[in-house]
């Protein structure tokens, strides 16, 4: 048992091993069909990247820099600093927003784009043509328009078409407005051109969103600019312009807020300057006028203690005025979307952090409308309404900040009063002018207050840089990343050749008939016999002594075989059958009888297919009484009814007879048992060529007179299906010794091999002397594939070894 399932595994092993074999042979033969498909692949391809307009890539890279330094809390650190921390995401949507890219239109005037027109596609020539467009007046600037200009000769071109010539650098007038053509060099005579106008917006949003902008990696500020355009020249110029207005335009903003700053500063000093003059020029009066010089040294004490009173007193008051001003600053509707001035003399870090986080919002509201986010989205809302939140806690914060201030008004005015009561002395006009004095001193603080914080203001916007630097410029790249060349080429060759052989597969998958040994031997585990190559003779009978076909001496392989069947048995009854009709049983049966009464062995027929015989008009004999006749007991005289075949000498054949209304009844009678012990008295080998097995019972009823059945698999004809039948007959041992015989088995280019297996035989190409080759017709494709034949490369290089 171990050494039949080591047989096993080596047949198995050597039948998958001859199965890639065979299925690269079948590939091969389809070679012609494999080059046309990738010729006209290739030619698609070709014809692709010729009408395919080049797609280029520009890109470019920019730092931003955080600008939220730290602050130890300082007044002056805080405004220099112009505090807030940038945000990324932001900054990339101002780079793609549709305003930034129009400076960036303007600046490089694309509003036109020039096109040269070529017999198959048209390409950009971004400053390149050979001339350029200036536009005088544009009629309509709203609406875009195409111009087609046609040089003729150096100096002339016409325009749309139209047959009047025109001039370079003379004004042209059409309905579109009038223009300029500028003359850069001399372009090759009869060229065209199309020159296309479109409004700054249509083409900022064309270009726009044309722009990929991504971090080169999380948590730094680099960004990478890139975009995809049909001119590398144009995509270069327009990121490295787009990099320097983004940078134009952060300066700009920065500006635009100092500027809103020192104006309401300057507002400021202009009225509390005048206020100031006013009360020096009163007190300076006074003092004329009440011929006051010298302060007696009594007071000294009690003005010191008044004026330190009265110093806390401004203080408070001034603060007051500051908190007075914000307040009503904030609650005039014309300022609910305005910055917050500075918080000035108020030291209060819960209302300067506040200020600044209420100015953050303000100035991102701003950014958004300005990069054209409407004012009813919900981002804009959302904000509107955190600005209204801490617009309300700032004015509760400046409440409070007056109402704590009230307290220490009012100790200083005591102090102040207590000490002015020891002066009731002291010379009413004196003390006028002290009061006129304390004026004084309170408008040079608040002036001196202001001008400090323009001093600082001006510091800051002096100091204004742009947030961002260029790290690489846009290089141009005439390599286009779209189409490849390469690829395009690769994946054509891929086509064509993946596109054939899908076709192949599928036609060899949805195949359902026996092609090859292999798909016999895949499904069931009977032997096979021998394999019948196709005959191309006229008669059935191939088989003589003379004979030396390459199908003749199958059948003589079939019969060396047969012995191993047959176990070395000296009179033996053979049964032939098929699946069903058109197999070649009688075919098979003829010749087998032929090639073993070749041996001395005396040998007969019989044409059991009492429903179908075709044995008798095969060998080109006349029908007349046979099997039939005897069965029904018309005749008892069997020697009678066996004709010897004419030309073998030990070959006879038993006809059917008269077909039967009942042969299936016949063949259970006692006749039957009569019939073969007569035949294997009188006859070495007895063939039978019986009715096919899959259709009728004819087969199994002969079946116990026989010691071997044969049984018919036709390539090309028999249904992969109907050979799980033979499995069934060979397990289940409803037929003796179930032997397989492939026939009319198709010798074409790429199938050279088809016999081998444990008997140790085959047949193929190249048999050289052992058999006379057989003329098949041939077609044109057929002779094509033989010459296509690869394997005779192969064995002419083994011939010369």
């Amino acid at each position: 048992m171990q050494e039949k399932a080591t047989d096993n595994m080596n047949a198995k092993s050597e039948l998958w091993s001859l199965s890639f074999r065979d299925l690269f042979y079948k590939y091969v033969r389809f070679l012609p069909l494999f080059v046309l498909s990738v010729a006209f692949a290739l030619l698609g391809a070709y014809m692709y990247l010729r009408y395919k307009v080049p797609v280029y890539s520009a890109s470019g890279s920019l730092i931003i820099k955080n600008e939220n330094k730290p602050t130890n809390g300082d007044q002056f650190e805080q405004l220099v600093n112009n505090g807030g921390a940038l945000n990324i995401s932001s900054e990339i949507e101002i780079f793609k927003s549709r305003p930034l890219m129009e400076r960036v239109v303007k600046a490089l005037e694309l509003q036109i784009s020039y096109f040269a027109i070529g017999k198959i596609k048209e390409v950009n020539i971004y400053r390149q043509g050979p001339f350029v467009i200036k536009p005088v007046i544009i009629n309509d600037s709203n609406s875009s328009f195409t111009l087609v200009v046609k040089s003729v000769g150096l100096n002339e071109f016409k325009i749309n078409k139209e047959p009047k010539l025109y001039k370079y650098n003379q004004e042209i007038k059409n309905s579109h407005g009038i223009f300029v053509v500028q003359k850069k060099y001399d372009g090759p005579a009869g060229a065209s051109y199309r020159v296309e106008w479109e409004p700054t917006a249509s083409a900022a949003s064309k270009y726009a969103g044309l722009v990929q902008v991504q971090p080169k990696t999380p948590g730094t500020g680099i960004l990478n600019i890139t975009m995809r355009v049909p001119n590398p020249e144009l995509g270069a110029d327009i990121i490295n312009k787009l990099m320097t207005e983004y940078s134009n335009y952060t300066v700009e903003q920065k500006m635009l807020s100092s500027d809103q700053t020192l104006a309401f500063i300057d507002e400021r000093l202009k009225d509390i300057g005048g206020k100031l003059d006013s009360v020096k020029q009163l007190a300076l009066n006074y003092q004329n006028q009440s011929n006051i010089i010298d302060v007696d040294a009594q007071s000294e004490l009690f003005r010191t203690v008044i004026s330190e009173s009265d110093k806390q007193v401004n203080e408070e008051i001034a603060r007051r005025y500051v908190i007075d001003f914000l307040d009503g600053y904030i609650n005039e509707k014309k300022n609910d979307f305005s910055k917050v001035p500075s918080t000035l003399t108020i030291e209060d870090p819960t209302l300067m952090q506040m200020t600044s986080q209420y100015n953050l919002m303000q100035a991102e509201r701003k950014r958004l409308l300005n990069a054209n986010v409407p004012p009813a989205h919900p981002m804009i809302k959302e904000l509107e309404g955190q600005i209204e939140k801490f617009r309300t806690n700032i004015r509760e914060s400046l409440k409070n900040i007056k109402a704590a201030s009230d307290p220490i008004i009012a100790r200083a005015s005591s102090r102040s009063s207590s000490s002015e009561s020891q002066l009731k002395t002291m010379p009413t006009k004196k003390m006028e002018l002290e009061e006129r004095i304390k004026q004084v001193v309170r408008y040079e603080g608040l002036f001196k207050l202001f001008s400090d914080q323009r001093e600082i203001t001006a510091i800051q916007r002096s100091s204004i840089t742009t947030n961002s630097d260029i790290v690489n410029r846009a290089g141009i790249s005439w390599d286009p990343v779209s189409p490849k060349k390469r690829s395009i080429q690769m994946l054509a060759i891929l086509a064509g050749l993946l596109i054939p052989a899908i076709f192949i597969f599928l036609g060899e998958v949805l195949n359902d008939k026996v092609s090859t040994r292999f798909d016999i031997e895949k499904i069931t585990s009977a032997p096979i016999l021998g394999e019948i190559g196709h005959s191309y003779a006229p008669n059935t009978l191939v088989v003589s002594k003379s004979t030396r076909s390459m199908v003749a001496e199958q059948f003589r392989i079939i019969r060396s075989n047969l012995q191993y069947v047959l176990t070395g048995k000296e009179k033996s009854t053979i049964l032939v059958t098929s699946s069903f009709s058109g197999e070649g049983k009688s075919y098979v049966s003829t010749n087998i009888g032929a090639v073993l009464s070749l041996t001395g062995k005396k040998t007969v027929i019989l044409e059991f297919d009492i429903r179908k015989p075709k044995v008798l008009s095969g060998l080109g004999m006349s029908k007349g009484p046979g099997i039939s006749n005897f069965l029904v007991g018309k005749t008892d005289n069997l020697a009678e009814l066996i004709r010897p075949v004419p030309e073998y000498e030990n070959l006879f054949v038993l006809g059917c007879g008269p077909v039967p209304p009942n042969p299936s009844e016949l063949l259970l009678g006692e006749r039957v048992d009569q019939l073969f012990a007569w035949l294997q008295t009188n006859f070495d080998m007895v063939i039978i060529d019986t009715a096919p097995v899959g259709m009728v019972s004819d087969a199994m009823t002969l079946g116990k007179y026989a010691e071997a059945s044969l049984y018919l698999v036709r390539q090309g004809h028999t249904f992969k299906k109907q050979v799980a039948l033979i499995d069934e007959f060979y397990n289940d041992k409803k037929l003796p010794k179930v032997s397989i015989i492939l026939n009319d088995v198709k010798l074409k280019p790429g199938y050279g091999y088809y016999g081998y297996g444990r008997y140790g035989y085959g047949y193929g190409y190249g048999y050289g002397s052992y058999y006379e080759e057989e003329t098949a017709p041939s077609n044109f494709f057929e002779r094509l594939l033989e010459k296509l034949d690869i394997r005779k490369l192969f064995r002419a290089k083994k011939k010369n070894k």
